[in-house]
């Protein structure tokens, strides 16, 4: 993609088997100089979701550089549902019911930055004094509240309620969502696995994102979700853009 602009992009990956599963099926995609970032958590059984985030993060990560942020975000789209095909096709020729998995896909170029996501990973803005989620998971929970207008009480007690409605790989065709933001000097953007979110707090993630290194972040947003039980796999990407011409008022006042 084109220039940043005004800002610079930094940013710190992790990823963790958890203390109950054996192997991890997320996969990350870390890449601040492309501005290209991603989480995938894999369904579909032991080795199969590995197999699934892998092919998808590594499918994104050989895409060509685009000069436009709408260019790249179609590029992307294009790529996820050739690796949609792909796994439907694997999981017929292994003769399972699925090999699939979730996906946040952050892209972002001078101050504007695109989600573009399938299933119940998430990615959420933390600016000013509050965090936001951007995604909306593709849940049964998150259906029965838009189609019969029920409270969250009422639809997390549903059965199936966690059951993921879309995922690459789930089904012949795929329905991604994307949202735009533009993005203030500061902002933290979180991309993360249900591993976290299931288990730590929205007021944790705020508390961890505050002090504005991704590094740390990164690193305290894991424990917090191991010292919760890590039931499941977790992975989290912290980003941060900052005004590099606000920095140099700073250092040079006379700019």
């Amino acid at each position: 993609m084109g220039e940043t602009l005004q800002l610079r992009w930094t940013s710190a990956a992790r990823t963790d088997t958890g203390l109950v599963r054996t192997n991890n099926e997320d996969a990350v995609l870390d890449r601040p100089a492309r501005r290209l970032w991603a989480v995938a958590d894999g369904m579909g059984g032991h080795a199969f979701g590995e197999i699934a985030s892998r092919m998808t993060v590594e499918a994104l990560d050989a895409l060509p550089p685009e000069d436009a942020l709408q260019q790249a975000v179609a590029a992307a789209r294009v790529c996820l549902l050739e690796v949609n095909g792909l796994l439907v096709a694997e999981a017929a020729a292994r003769n399972v019911p699925v090999i699939g998995t979730t996906l946040v896909l952050l892209l972002a170029s001078g101050r504007t930055a695109v989600c573009v996501w399938a299933g119940d990973s998430r990615i959420y803005l933390c600016r000013g004094g509050s965090l936001h989620q951007l995604t909306r998971d593709h849940n049964q929970f998150e259906e029965l509240q838009a189609r019969n207008h029920l409270s969250p009480a009422d639809a997390s007690a549903y059965p199936g309620a966690t059951m993921i409605t879309r995922a690459l790989g789930a089904a012949t065709t795929l329905e991604l969502d994307e949202v735009q933001v533009q993005v203030s000097d500061g902002d933290i953007f979180l991309l993360c696995s249900d591993g976290l979110s299931n288990a730590v707090s929205p007021e944790a993630m705020f508390g961890a994102l505050t002090g504005g290194d991704c590094a740390q972040a990164a690193d305290t947003l894991v424990r917090l979700a191991l010292e919760a039980g890590g039931r499941d796999n977790i992975s989290v990407i912290v980003v941060r853009a900052d005004d590099v011409e606000a920095d140099q008022t700073v250092l040079n006042p006379s700019l």
